[in-house]
């Protein structure tokens, strides 16, 4: 999984954002660069988490960005962004900030929800997320699942 993000050019590391809207949009930077998907689509994932609350966050550290398959999205892929700070998506609430953001786009709902799973499986795996944690570099995501 992080081979193809890897190769694909679809991450970036981040000091922190003082908005969580701020850092939606940059964990999409890379898919948004490369013609992925549009600029509407990370506004319209904000807008679902304005309306339903930060359900993209799926556990503490970890942030899952994705919206209804096939509005602005050309291609299916998957986009990887660190902070370093945690980014605050409730004030109140300190398990949902986040560090770990991995964007999902879809154009086709069966592999959408494939790569959902895969995704779900391997960061639910503790030494997996802490490895991603540390990481800095596209190589130290390479080295992550060995």
């Amino acid at each position: 999984m992080f081979k193809e993000i890897v190769e694909k050019k679809h991450f970036s590391f981040h000091e922190g954002f003082d908005d969580w809207r701020d850092a939606v949009r940059a964990a999409c930077a890379p898919l948004l660069a490369d013609g992925t998907i549009e600029k509407e689509y990370p506004e319209i994932i904000i807008e679902k988490v304005e309306e339903l609350g930060p359900y993209i966050v799926i556990a503490p550290n970890i942030c899952i960005p994705h919206a209804e398959r096939g509005r602005g999205v050309n291609d299916t892929a998957m986009c990887f962004m660190k902070t370093e700070k945690p980014v605050s998506f409730d004030p109140n609430d300190p398990d949902k900030d986040a560090r770990i953001f991995v964007v999902l786009a879809a154009t086709d709902d069966e592999v959408h929800l494939n790569n959902l799973m895969q995704l779900s499986e391997t960061l639910s795996d503790e030494e997996i997320v802490d490895k991603l944690l540390k990481a800095k570099t596209g190589d130290d995501l390479l080295a992550v699942e060995g």
